[in-house]
C-alpha cells in the first residue's frame, strides 16, 4: 500500500487530497494542530488515515511526527509529501507589522522546508528504505506567479515556495524524486471564508482602509465563487501518479482572468486592478 504525508488536513484542499488518496487505496498521513481535529479525521476517514499533531514550524514536533512515520512503514518508502498547510496574511506593505510578514513566511515557506528536510529520507534519499522514490507536491497559488495588493505577504510566500520548489526539484534529481507544484485560483476552503474576520481597524485612519473593505469583499465572493476543494484533489493525485508529470499545475475558475494576466501589459493590469480597489490617486 502506499503511504502519503499530507499537512494541513483538518480542512480544505488537504483534507480533501486525504479523502481521495483515500478512497484510491492509499495509505494517509495527514497533520493537523489540534487533538479534536486528529479524533475527527480519524472517524472520518477510517483504519488507512494516521493523524499527526504536529505545526509546521515546529521542527522538533515535525520531526518527530517523521519517526513515527518511518516506523509505521517499516522499511519501505513514502510516496508521497503533499507540502499543503498555509495561511493568508493581509495588508499593505508599507503598514503591516514585520512580525505578521514573518509568521506569514515561517507558515508558507519555512514549514514546506521543514517538511521536505524532515520526510524526505522517508522518500527516498535514505539508500536503507526499499521501494519506488516519492515525490513532493507544493500547493502554490496564482500568487506564486502574481502579486497582488493588500495580500503581499501571502504573494511574497508563494513567490518564494515557487522559487524553493524550482530549486529542490533540481536538486532531487539526484535522488530520483520529484517536486511538482500545484497553483490553485481561488478555491471554496476556509481560507476565503476566514477573510471576514480579519480585523482591519488597525488600518482606520488608514489611506488603504477602502481598498482593504474592497480586497475583504473580493475574498468572499471568490470563496463563494471558487474551485471545489475536490479539483484540486484530483490534480494532487495526478501529480503523485502519472509516470511523468508536469512540473506546474494552475488551475483557475475563470480561465479569462489566467489569460489576461498572462498576456496585458503590467501597467496595464497595474491600472485595471488599481480602479478596482481604488487604489488611483484622487484628484
Amino acid at each position: 500500500m502506499r503511504s502519503v504525508v499530507i499537512t494541513g488536513a483538518s480542512t480544505g484542499i488537504g483534507w480533501a487530497s486525504a479523502k481521495l488518496l483515500l478512497d484510491r487505496g492509499f495509505r494517509v498521513f495527514g497533520s493537523v494542530r489540534k487533538q479534536a481535529d486528529a479524533d475527527r479525521l480519524k472517524g472520518e476517514f477510517g483504519a488507512n488515515f494516521t493523524p499527526l499533531i504536529f505545526d509546521v514550524t515546529d521542527e522538533a514536533a515535525v520531526l518527530a511526527a517523521a519517526r513515527e512515520v518511518r516506523a509505521a512503514l517499516n522499511g519501505e518508502t513514502l510516496a508521497g509529501l503533499v507540502n499543503n498547510a498555509g495561511i493568508a496574511v493581509s495588508g499593505p506593505v508599507l503598514e503591516l507589522a514585520a512580525d505578521e510578514f514573518r509568521r506569514q513566511m515561517e507558515v508558507n515557506f519555512i514549514g514546506p522546508i521543514i517538511a521536505s528536510q524532515a520526510f524526505g529520507p522517508l522518500l527516498g534519499t535514505d539508500p536503507s528504505l526499499k521501494g519506488p522514490k516519492g515525490r513532493i507536491v507544493m500547493i502554490s497559488s496564482v500568487a506564486g506567479k502574481n502579486g497582488n495588493p493588500m495580500t503581499s505577504a501571502y504573494s511574497a510566500s508563494k513567490h518564494a515556495l515557487e522559487g524553493l520548489s524550482e530549486s529542490l526539484r533540481r536538486e532531487l534529481l539526484l535522488f530520483g524524486i520529484d517536486v511538482v507544484v500545484i497553483a490553485p485560483g481561488a478555491v471554496k476552503t476556509p481560507i476565503w471564508g476566514k477573510a471576514e474576520e480579519v480585523d482591519i481597524s488597525p488600518y482606520k485612519n488608514s489611506p488603504y482602509l477602502p481598498a482593504l473593505q474592497k480586497i475583504r469583499a473580493v475574498m468572499l465572493a471568490l470563496g463563494a465563487s471558487g474551485l471545489p476543494a475536490e479539483t484540486i484533489a484530483e490534480k494532487v493525485f495526478a501529480a503523485l501518479t502519472l509516470p511523468n508529470p508536469k512540473v506546474r499545475y494552475t488551475l483557475v475558475p475563470d480561465p479569462m482572468q489566467r489569460f489576461m494576466a498572462a498576456v496585458l501589459p503590467k501597467r496595464t493590469l497595474d491600472k485595471i486592478i488599481a480602479k478596482r480597489l481604488g487604489l488611483l490617486p484622487q484628484g
